[in-house]
């Protein structure tokens, strides 16, 4: 059968072959940083190297084409080093933590309104200055402020200048297994330090430094959050949906109504996407070809429409997805006004180029990624699976369209979001027919209760309607979560794994579309290895004997780890399903393969505080002892400390024959700092989990 011959993408997109190569360079810039200078050498040697190729004779040319290839990649590479460099605040010789000292003051600029935490208030802060004795030195840098709440916090907002004296901390993991890298996200926001502040530890300073369009976009925030409040129904599920699907404000979203809409694969309808501004998009489109004076001037349409889409792109937040749609519609609408029908493949390469040109720290951002996978995966495979089926009734195929388009975006987005969130949501399909629809209702009856604004009625009528669906969608929404079969969940994922499982996605999909025989041998030969590997994890997890001293700031826990089963010693809250449990002990359970919980293992024997984990003797101290000194110390080969018990090292190592004490996160750090200098004097080791991470103690060695 004759087959029409297709380009190469890169032919017909060639914004992806200038995309790999920058991607490559921000990649080594940022795991194997490469100076300063031999990046300016590297650039100015390419750059001439392509300068001098161009005055060749055409014979030359020719010959050389591989050459100038290799060339002019190896320029985008060096590119991608360049800008990571440079947007590395590290970098700069203003930044703050080149010459911070404990004992300095801080001048730091409240860069947005305070947020609401569960014990404190959080504000990002720019360090504007740093005062050192009696002189001040101009910095650059951001930290994290977190403010108590009996602070007097009535007096600050947005640009106000305040003076700090306390000792910074540097932001740190949990070091837990399988946690959140919290450090390398803080770090890919330009973020390295946090601080803790009570009322006595700053002071408001004169004259704030107010960014007059940061202020207009807080205050358009604020206002159109007083509108929804003011005109939708009380109802805290529905009220705080409703503003994160709005504008992206998610402080006051049920945590239990997120993990819903998560098990169900439809979360991304809460966190502001590309979906959400295709809406807005089609809906500016519509309306500015009714205006009078605006529909017969092109210009002036692509003008009012990109002014629009921008402007709630940054009231949303600019996240990266969002900002992913923004330029490509962008792209569209100038394509449009200069009657150019743009390449689906090189305008998402082209955005992606801006936008890691822009920060090239989107590149590790979860939303970016599964923001492009999931078009890529609509590009590619949507028509593919809509003809799978040729249904002729009118909206039962409108329906199986966008059941298509479900499915096609999931293709690609599946191993990343294994990767991240251990879970496959097997309901997604019938979750995002009700919810899809009902959120394009949502946010037009949500953008109407706005814009009637001043019409009390009539924003009322909107608001009622607005809180109904939400009512209706969150309801569905819950119901689908609850069934039994909902969630494939707990699965152990590597970076390898995700790697390999592309490599049978994207084998498999391409034999299915090419009947490429090479294709389906690799996807085979894939999925084999995958096998393998996950085989090779199991049996490692069937043999595993371990003690993990997790870190969870206030709060003691440990397991003690027997193959697929574990025993939890620790505070009775983490035992119940919440953040604290989900947030540390859920991802480190899954990536060391554990199943079950028991009520006691074959291996261990407890008796009060002390137990015995095959033949390893261990002791639990979480209060005050009076220990009595015997003739023949008592052999332990671990002593772990909780909840600041008033005692001194001394008095245990005169009990115990002990060479190894762990302090847990539930004691304090000046108390933990003390015993850390008792164990150094006594020539013990002494762990501390708030500084180190958590322990991780390999009975089986």
């Amino acid at each position: 059968m004759f087959r029409p011959f297709l380009p190469p993408v890169w032919k017909t997109a060639p914004f992806v072959r200038l995309l790999l190569p920058l991607i490559t360079g921000i990649i080594i810039q940022w795991y194997l940083p490469v100076p300063f200078m031999q990046i300016v050498v590297a650039l100015c040697a390419f750059l001439a190297s392509c300068v001098i190729f161009g005055f060749l004779p055409i014979a030359l040319k020719f010959k050389g084409e591989l050459w100038r290839g290799l060339i002019v990649n190896a320029l985008w590479v060096c590119i991608g080093l360049f800008i990571c460099w440079q947007k590395d605040i590290r970098k700069n010789q203003n930044w703050f933590g080149k010459y911070y000292h404990d004992s300095d003051y801080l001048v730091v600029r409240i860069n947005e309104p305070l947020i609401a935490k569960n014990r404190s208030f959080k504000a990002e802060g720019f360090v504007e200055s740093l005062v050192q004795r009696d002189s001040a030195r101009p910095c650059e840098g951001k930290l994290w402020l977190y403010f108590s709440k009996d602070s007097p916090l009535t007096q600050l907002q947005y640009g106000d200048r305040i003076l700090i004296h306390k000792s910074l901390q540097a932001i740190k993991n949990s070091g837990n297994p399988g946690a959140f890298n919290y450090t390398q996200y803080a770090a890919f926001q330009q973020v390295f330090h946090q601080v803790f502040l009570n009322g006595k530890d700053w002071v408001k300073l004169d004259k704030p430094a107010v960014d007059k369009f940061r202020q207009f976009i807080f205050t358009a925030r604020m206002a159109i959050l007083s509108a929804l409040r003011k005109n939708m129904p009380p109802g805290k599920d529905e009220l705080g949906l409703a503003e994160a699907l709005l504008i992206g404000y998610t402080n006051d979203l049920d945590k239990d109504l997120v993990q819903a809409y998560s098990n169900t694969g439809v979360v991304h309808i809460i966190a502001i996407s590309g979906m959400h501004l295709a809406l807005i998009y089609v809906m500016l489109v519509w309306l500015f070809t009714k205006i009078p004076g605006i529909k017969n001037s092109k210009l002036l349409q692509a003008i009012m429409i990109l002014s629009c889409l921008w402007l709630f792109s940054l009231l949303t937040g600019a996240a990266a997805s969002v900002l992913r749609a923004a330029v490509m519609f962008s792209f569209i609408t100038i394509g449009k006004q200069l009657d150019k029908q743009a390449n689906m493949y090189n305008s998402l390469a082209s955005s992606a180029f801006v936008l890691l040109c822009y920060n090239p720290f989107f590149l590790w951002d979860v939303g970016f990624q599964l923001s492009y996978l999931a078009i890529i995966g609509i590009v590619v495979f949507q028509k593919s699976v809509y003809n799978l089926l040729n249904i002729r009734n009118r909206w039962i195929n409108e329906c199986w369209k966008m059941v298509s388009v479900s499915i096609a975006a999931q293709v690609l987005t599946l191993p990343v979001c294994i990767y991240y969130f251990h879970q496959i949501p097997l309901l997604f399909l019938p979750a995002n027919i009700i919810a899809v629809p009902l959120s394009g209702f949502i946010l037009y009856a949500e953008i109407a209760t706005i814009a009637l604004y001043w019409v009390p009625i009539a924003a009322s009528v909107a608001g009622q309607i607005s809180s109904w669906l939400v009512w209706l969608m969150n309801k569905s929404i819950a119901w689908i979560s609850r069934l039994g079969f909902a969630i494939w969940d707990n699965i152990p994922a590597t970076l390898f794994s995700t790697v390999i499982l592309f490599a049978v996605i994207i084998s498999f999909t391409q034999w299915l579309k090419r009947k490429n025989i090479w294709s389906f041998r690799l996807a085979l030969k894939s999925l084999l290895f995958l096998v393998m590997y996950y085989a090779f994890i199991k049996w490692q997890a069937q043999i595993q004997e371990k003690l993990i001293v997790y870190h969870i700031p206030q709060h003691g826990a440990a397991d003690f780890i027997c193959g697929e089963n574990y025993y939890f010693k620790g505070d009775s809250v983490l035992r119940k399903e919440g953040t604290l449990k989900k947030f540390h002990l859920k991802p480190a359970r899954i990536s060391i393969g554990l199943k079950n919980e028991a009520g006691s293992l074959p291996l261990l024997f407890r008796q009060g505080p002390f137990c015995q984990f095959n033949k390893k003797r261990i002791l639990f101290i979480d209060r005050p002892w009076v220990f009595e000194q015997t003739r023949q110390k008592i052999a332990m080969d671990i002593i772990i400390i909780s909840q600041n018990p008033k005692l001194a090292i001394l008095q245990l190592a005169k009990v115990f024959d002990c060479n190894q004490y762990v302090f847990d996160a539930s004691n304090s750090l000046w108390k933990i700092g003390k015993w850390q200098a008792e164990c150094s004097a006594l020539h013990l080791q002494g762990y501390s989990v708030p500084d180190k991470g958590a322990f991780v103690w390999d009975i089986g060695d």
